[in-house]
């Protein structure tokens, strides 16, 4: 047994050497090879049979822990990789089977003597420190949001985000402010602990063996009177009872499969009740055409589709609206220069207003220099007919271009697949803008890409034209696009009631904005950015940041983890060999670190504000990706049965480079970066602070183990809040719908999902009794479970 133990000593020794000899030539920690020594002498020692091993290894483990607690405190998570073997190695020498076989020593004694005692004290105050750091949570930021009202909302006030009823949900953020705020207020934080499942409706859409990676169900239902709607991945349209949970009717686009698709997913349908009259000024053929529309489909929804078509259809009946564009449906690629199948799509619903139904698209990232344009167009919400087209490469002219003439939109101009938000009475339509396809490449973008790439952009709902242009990230060569339904709420400044908005980023900033004019409501900054770039691009010296940021501390060789010593240490050679100099790395050939990575610290799950309180509840996440350059030559063809993906080598067609993306991971496949990775947090909104930051999420579905520890997960979706106080979300990579105490971010009550709750709760009320719903179907990148779940909980 001693041999054994001996010769694990001296394995764990060499590899430690080796590694740690490799990190200091790189620049990093001499920790690993000084303790290496420390492994080895002990091994050879154990070999000997000699007592002093103990006293040996007691100087080690003692060194490492006062080396742990210098370089991460009391955090246990960062702690544990770093004496987890070595403490297990320190008992197994304690074991008396072990120390019975060593001789004792002139200069020790015996090995139940002082190696005995020098071993278990440098043990036992290991275990302590352990014991110890599991009571601290380093990363927890506490407080609490004031519960004071400052704006009394009232049902049906105009221009406040609450045009619709109390109990409704009629858009994908419930109104055009995209607030995913309720004034339901019957599920308090006392009573929510008793919610239980009201229903259940499966959609019969489930993943199929030959989807894509990224296929997933992000749908978030809309709520107008009895009936619920939402589509489904494959962009079935279904209508449910709100009741029973019922199937009212269904209609399946029939959009088919494409490996070329980036992404197969809908995150909502688009509703329209259409007015008694037609509009003033109408033509006698418009006020035919309204006359119609209003005798076939009064109440309409639109449903976008996974090849490039919007198609109208019967709220009441699930029938096709046929006077709608070409019997009902609208071709979007019509103008597009290029037009390769699969490399175009809307993935969000498109605004309803003032008659126009206003959309973008989703254009594949990094595939080819010749794809789609990115342009936002508004047609008549009952012909189909082109109004006006923004092309943000080409702002100037928002004059419907001639398509039948040939004309066609810019090549691969900034696009905005996210959802937007409007203001009818400003008259402004708010857009999160990406970025122009290859995204790690800037060369030849001209000064109108450059403009409004990784921006929000407003618009004006009659015309088009551009009002006012936020950029949040200049020269983005990371994959930061606004990715996040931008908020609208009215603040109250100094006792001025402001009219402003809220933009969530994937590098952690919240815009808060004046939404009239696009000017920040406190003073912003431009940081110094790092340099580096390919010598045929360039980067900004500048980079803004806002007053309200979720941004995370610049990374270092100490924050990286792993399961055990061995993955963390490879992660931090790894993290040495990388291109890293802070946020905003410029992408390199040989690999540069880009964090917060291309999922974003918020996503398309934006945030939810109340807007009587003016506050804000958000899920900020952190995982490190890393971003490579690879030249054209080294390409390889595409493999036979390849699909698309984000992840992994985007060949970026008529490109010098093609680029290499994936999540920072150790080779267990856990993230390189020390946990947490996803919080719930709380700001105010009137001071633009933090207000508190709790770890969100649990690891049980993250291992083969059903371990339910509440580690901080990564997650993606969003979240809803309520006057009743409580947020509701599910997003995390663990299987659960969670409800929280929205001014403490407490969490309160959980249930298990049968699958991956990777979307946006919602909440009504009928017959009296206030719903919760979520869809859970799973997100093919993030790996949680599919399924095709919609379930609702309420009260008993």
């Amino acid at each position: 047994m001693v041999i054994f133990i001996a010769a694990l000593f001296v394995l764990t020794g060499a590899i430690l050497g080796a590694g740690g000899i490799w990190l200091i030539v790189l620049g990093g920690s001499p920790y690993y090879a000084a303790v290496a020594v420390g492994f080895l002498a002990t091994g050879w020692l154990l070999y000997r049979r000699r007592a002093c091993a103990l006293v040996v290894y007691a100087i080690t483990l003692s060194a490492t822990l006062v080396w742990a607690i210098w370089e991460v405190g009391f955090d246990w998570w960062q702690l544990a990789p770093r004496g987890g073997l070595p403490v297990l190695l320190g008992l197994a020498l304690l074991l008396s089977a072990v120390r019975r076989r060593l001789s004792g020593d002139s200069l020790v004694g015996p090995a139940n003597g002082i190696p005995f005692l020098a071993l278990a004290g440098a043990v036992a105050a290991t275990i302590i420190v352990a014991g110890y750091s599991m009571l601290q949570v380093p990363s927890t930021i506490r407080g609490q949001l004031t519960r004071d009202v400052a704006f009394q909302m009232r049902d049906g006030q105009a221009n406040t985000g609450n045009e619709a009823g109390a109990g409704e949900w009629h858009q994908y953020g419930r109104t055009g402010f995209g607030q995913r705020w309720s004034p339901l207020d019957q599920i308090t934080p006392a009573n929510v602990k008793d919610l239980q499942t009201a229903w259940e409706y499966r959609t019969g859409d489930v993943k199929r063996p030959d989807d894509i990676g990224e296929t997933t169900y992000q749908v978030t239902p809309i709520k107008i009177g009895d009936s619920l709607y939402v589509c489904t991945p494959h962009n079935i349209a279904i209508s449910i009872d709100a009741r029973t949970g019922g199937e009212n009717w269904r209609f399946d686009a029939n959009s088919g499969l494409n490996p070329d698709r980036q992404h197969q997913t809908c995150r909502g349908v688009t509703w329209w009740e259409a007015p008694a009259a037609a509009p003033a000024g109408a033509t006698p053929e418009q006020v035919a055409l309204h006359a119609r529309a209003l005798a076939e489909c009064p109440r309409r929804v639109y449903l976008p589709t996974a090849d490039a078509r919007l198609i109208a259809l019967n709220a009441d009946t699930g029938a096709v609206c046929g006077f709608f564009a070409d019997n009902g449906t609208l071709h979007l690629e019509q103008g597009m220069e290029f037009n390769p199948a699969g490399y175009y799509y809307s993935t969000s619903p498109p605004v309803a207003t003032q008659g126009k139904l206003i959309i973008g698209g989703a254009v594949n990232d990094n595939f080819s220099t010749e794809e789609q344009s990115g342009v936002i167009r508004a047609f008549d919400v009952d012909s189909g007919a082109l109004i006006w087209n923004w092309d943000s490469a080409n702002p100037d002219s928002t004059t419907p271009i001639d398509i039948a003439g040939g004309e066609t939109y810019t090549t691969n101009s900034p696009n905005s697949w996210s959802v937007f938000s409007y203001d009818e009475t400003l008259g402004l339509i708010y857009i999160p803008m990406g970025n122009r396809v290859p995204d790690q490449l800037g060369m030849g973008r001209t000064p109108a890409v450059e403009e409004h790439s990784s921006s929000i952009v407003a618009l004006d709902i009659e015309t088009g034209r551009k009002r006012w242009v936020r950029q949040t990230v200049h020269h983005d060569l990371w994959d930061m696009d606004v990715p996040a339904q931008p908020v609208l709420i009215d603040l109250t400044r100094d006792g001025v009631v402001v009219p402003a908005l809220v933009g969530p980023t994937k590098q952690g900033d919240l815009w808060v904005l004046d939404r009239r004019t696009g000017l920040p409501l406190s003073p912003r900054e431009e940081l110094p950015a790092p340099g580096g770039a390919i010598p045929e691009d360039f980067s900004s010296p500048m980079q803004p940041i806002s007053k309200l940021t979720f941004r995370p501390d610049m990374l270092r060789d100490e924050n990286m983890w792993g399961i055990t010593v061995f993955d963390q240490l490879w992660c931090r050679i790894r993290f040495e060999q990388l291109n890293y100099a802070g946020q905003y790395t410029p992408p390199s050939l040989s690999g540069t670190l880009v964090y917060p990575g291309n999922f974003g610290v918020f996503n398309w799950g934006s945030v939810a504000v109340d807007p009587e309180r003016q506050i804000m509840f958000g899920m900020p996440t952190y995982l490190p990706f890393i971003s490579q350059l690879v030249p054209r030559a080294q390409i390889p063809e595409r493999a036979p049965g390849e699909t698309a993906s984000e992840l992994g080598i985007n060949r970026n067609e008529g490109a010098p480079y093609g680029v290499k993306m994936g999540p920072f991971l150790s080779p267990l496949g856990v993230p390189c970066l020390a946990p947490p990775w996803g919080f719930v947090a709380g700001a105010d909104l009137r001071s633009e602070s933090v207000v508190y930051r709790q770890k969100n999420g649990t690891t049980r579905d993250m291992t083969p183990l059903p371990l339910k520890v509440k580690l901080g997960v990564p997650g993606i979706g969003g979240p809803i809040v309520t006057r009743g106080g409580v947020a509701f979300l599910a997003a995390a990579v663990d299987d659960y719908l969670r409800a929280y105490d929205v001014t403490t971010g407490d969490q309160l009550w959980e249930a298990r999902l049968p699958a991956g709750g990777q979307s946006t709760p919602m909440t009504y009320e009928v017959d009296g009794a206030q719903y919760v719903v979520i869809v859970a179907g799973g997100h093919g990148s993030v790996g949680t479970r599919p399924g095709d779940y919609i379930i609702a909980y309420k009260l008993p």
